[in-house]
């Protein structure tokens, strides 16, 4: 029987401010950006969130629960460093770990006994060890499979351990709301409803197939759910078995609806670069890319242009996303950019003389700008062509340099 752990940081970014200020313990405050933004809010004290704010909330909504919230733009670099600080702390305990994002993160114990003693035991020191390292609350779930170790943290917040014996799973879940099972969002939610369904225990109930007829594959997953178990993609592999990603992408809203064409495609250059940097750090190479482009009206289009060789370059995908752009666009004022590599590959295929003399020198002179991105921060270098961009590096997408995610080659 598996015994999986499921650590989740408290109030992270936040958590991590207080570090560096703490002045700010005991106080509302919002991180993600100015409360005039129309980005989302990455994390909210605890102080803040009993005014309603929560993550991925609208700034300007948070703005109008709290107003009196402190609101930060957040340091990404500050939070990879404790990230890491995080990490190290885990592979003491397991070399499994695997980081599902900058501050939470799953690892597999199971046989590990002996070493640790039983579960609880051994989360209660994993607990004070983070803390120790970090100075950092974090909260643990501990169960027979992640989906419902991941439940269990959260139940366990803040600062608290969870564990959900074996065979209790179902009767844990049961008067759960269903918006706890991971995956289940508002639309989900209220399409349930419609069916009479609100608790865990409804869902489980139910005939899988009942579910894989209104819901599609999704259903399926979520009978599975309900039950405890590790369904749908969040939960396929092994724990710390990363698999490449089908696609890599960023976008950008913009805090005014923009026709500067200047403005644009020196933010579409930014984009580039982090698409750019996610694919180096992946070892993988990119065939398509792809443009999104949203109008102040909401009409979206997407446009995409297939390589002669594939790229994990800078200036390669600057080069054929501005291309893509200058073709697509209508002058109209734009309120988000957004650029995708696809169709990827380890493998970059032969090269000519010339064009393998040209990438190597800039996989050399790249691969010294991760390393201060790396130390730095992403906005420390950038492309001159990007130099203009508005575009800045989001506390909660996680884009590039996490721990576990390392080119496998440093």
């Amino acid at each position: 029987m598996k015994t999986y752990f499921h650590v989740d940081m408290d109030a992270f970014f936040v958590s991590v401010e207080e570090i560096f200020d703490p002045s700010l313990k005991g106080k509302p405050v919002v991180v993600g950006g100015g409360p005039d933004q129309r980005g989302v809010v990455s994390a909210a004290s605890y102080a803040a969130r009993k005014f309603g704010v929560h993550s991925a909330m609208p700034l300007r909504t948070a703005y109008q629960h709290c107003p009196h919230a402190i609101f930060l733009e957040g340091h990404p670099h500050r939070y990879r460093e404790y990230s890491e600080k995080v990490f190290r702390a885990l592979n003491r305990f397991s070399p499994q770990v695997e980081m599902a994002s900058i501050d939470e993160a799953y690892l597999d114990l199971t046989g590990t006994e002996r070493l640790h003693g039983r579960p609880l035991k051994a989360a209660h020191e994993l607990h004070e060890a983070i803390r120790r390292d970090t100075a950092l609350n974090c909260s643990i779930g501990i169960a027979t499979s992640r989906m419902l170790a991941k439940v269990a943290s959260d139940q366990a917040k803040p600062n608290g351990i969870l564990w959900i014996l074996p065979g209790q799973e179902a009767a844990f879940l049961a008067p759960l709301d269903v918006r706890k099972l991971p995956g289940v969002g508002k639309v989900t939610e209220r399409r349930l409803a419609e069916y009479g369904i609100r608790k865990v225990g409804d869902v489980a109930r139910l005939e899988p197939a009942f579910l894989e007829r209104h819901l599609g594959e999704w259903g399926a997953a979520l009978a599975g759910k309900a039950q405890g178990l590790d369904a749908g993609g969040w939960f396929e592999g092994e724990v710390g078995a990363r698999e490449d990603p089908k696609s890599i992408s960023h976008e950008h809203t913009f805090a005014e609806d923009t026709t500067d064409a200047e403005l644009l495609e020196s933010t579409l250059a930014k984009l580039s670069q982090m698409v750019s940097r996610r694919l180096r750090e992946h070892e993988l190479h990119a065939r398509t890319v792809q443009l999104k482009l949203r109008y102040s009206d909401f009409s979206t289009i997407t446009r995409a242009l297939t390589l002669e060789r594939t790229t994990q370059l800078d200036i390669d995908l600057i080069e054929h996303s501005r291309l893509l752009f200058r073709r697509n666009w209508t002058g109209e004022a734009v309120r988000l950019l957004g650029v995708q590599a696809s169709s990827l590959d380890r493998d970059e295929g032969q090269l000519d003389l010339f064009e393998g003399e040209r990438t190597r020198r800039w996989r050399k002179a790249l691969g010294a700008v991760d390393q201060l991105r790396d130390k730095f921060g992403e906005s420390v270098v950038s492309v001159a062509s990007g130099l203009k961009g508005v575009y800045e590096e989001k506390t909660h997408e996680n884009p590039a340099g996490l721990p576990g995610r390392r080119r496998r080659k440093e």
